[in-house]
């Protein structure tokens, strides 16, 4: 019996309507920016792994310091305990994140990192005696699965069911260049009603919303009206982190910086989950008390383990090589030339690109899940080339080691599914 034949005797996948989707593609190997399934067939790992494996899966160099780890110290409890992974993982992050960040809190995933955010905002002006419960978030944001991180984001193809559990939360649209003295008066309108303790946010792309992406200048102005009325902001970083944008964070685009920045995805290379959420001091001293219940009482069993901060540790000196930077210009330039090859064709209706994202909007209308979404995204595998269409978007967030030749092949094998659409 094949793995996909026993995988639909016990397993239920993410985001997948079992009774229409019910087959599965069995990888059994993936190394660099190739998977290859039980079939022996290899595929270009064109979006890392939902931006994960951005140094390329099984990278030697993360997994043997990984595994002399392993005969260290595998895990200990992080509460009243520290390891010198945990250690040296927070001196080199802090390194690299925007310079009022200081201090990190641990948790398992990108959803956990923005309810860590979240808790951190309300409980911030709650410690000091002036309780606010309403939060602003972009409209089409998404932030994760858990209560918190769903009731600030905006995708009811993902939220719907639970909408009415959901915390107190306005939302504004993202800056275009053209509506900032609107958003403007919107926010003006929002804090003469409500006593804003947040705003979260993704700073410049918007991934789960089709890569939709807007300006750093209207980005800086919410964010410097945040600031102007002691809103704490809260920069969802989990998925543009760690160099895609082309510099280290989105945040580094934006003269404002971020109170609060959660972390997670490509953190740890894709190896192991993890997730940090930043803060600045100040955000930090309002929970330096005397009193016991002014503490973050939040926690995870697997907070700071010893192996996923060794990968995360491991990535952040890759990430920071010469080889790995040159990686990140020489993608960006590739794809800056296919955006001007491809957006004269008829069936391109617009192309965008921040860093070494680049998303191209079909031509045509379509479901998210849609019959010919799916016909893509198997056009797409049968080609040898792993992309996940959402909608009529189509996008390449590929590792930042892919070859010149295997991201040729990724626009090549767009270009020929334009013939199909």
């Amino acid at each position: 019996m094949t793995l996909k034949e026993r995988d639909k005797k016990h397993l239920w996948h993410p985001l997948t309507q079992h009774k229409t989707h019910p087959e599965t593609i069995a990888i059994v190997k993936a190394k660099g920016c190739v998977l290859t399934d039980e079939d022996g067939n290899e595929y270009i790992d064109a979006i890392a792994s939902w931006y994960t494996c951005m140094y390329g899966h099984c990278n030697d160099d993360i997994t043997s310091r990984v595994y002399e780890q392993m005969q260290q110290l595998d895990q200990v409890v992080f509460s009243g305990f520290t390891h010198e992974p945990a250690v040296k993982l927070s001196e080199a992050i802090i390194e690299i994140l925007p310079k009022n960040q200081n201090k990190i809190f641990f948790s398992d995933n990108g959803s956990t990192s923005v309810e860590i955010g979240i808790k951190m905002a309300l409980q911030y002006h709650f410690n000091k005696g002036d309780k606010r419960n309403t939060l602003i978030a972009f409209e089409d944001g998404f932030h994760g699965d858990t209560f918190g991180a769903m009731s600030v984001s905006g995708l009811s193809v993902y939220n719907g069911p639970f909408e009415d559990f959901f915390m107190d939360v306005k939302r504004i649209p993202t800056p275009n260049g053209k509506n900032n003295d609107a958003i403007l008066n919107q926010l003006k309108d929002i804090v003469s009603q409500d006593k804003v303790a947040g705003f979260v946010y993704e700073p410049l792309v918007q991934g789960a919303a089709a890569m939709k992406m807007h300006t750093a200048e209207g980005l800086d102005m919410i964010l410097k009206f945040c600031k102007a009325n002691n809103i704490i902001t809260v920069a969802d970083e989990v998925m543009t982190g760690f160099g895609k944008t082309g510099h280290y964070f989105a945040s580094d685009y934006v003269d404002t910086k971020p109170d609060i920045m959660c972390l997670s995805k490509a953190l740890t290379a894709g190896l192991l989950p993890m997730a940090i959420t930043s803060c600045s001091q100040d955000v930090y001293d309002a929970f330096y008390s005397d009193e016991m219940s002014k503490g973050l009482f939040h926690g995870h069993t697997y907070s700071g383990n010893p192996l996923a901060c060794t990968a995360a540790l491991a990535g952040i000196e890759l990430l920071k090589s010469e080889e790995i930077q040159s990686n990140i210009k020489r993608i960006i330039n590739s794809h800056q030339k296919f955006g001007a090859r491809i957006k004269t064709h008829p069936k391109v209706l617009s192309i965008r690109q921040t860093g070494i994202i680049f998303a191209l909007d079909l031509n045509i209308e379509m479901e998210r899940y849609g019959n010919l979404r799916d016909k893509l995204f198997h056009f797409f595998m049968k080609n040898g080339v792993c992309l996940r269409p959402l909608g009529n978007t189509v996008y390449i967030l590929a590792p930042y080691v892919i070859t010149d030749t295997q991201l040729q092949k990724v626009y090549q094998v767009i270009e020929d599914a334009l013939e199909i659409v």
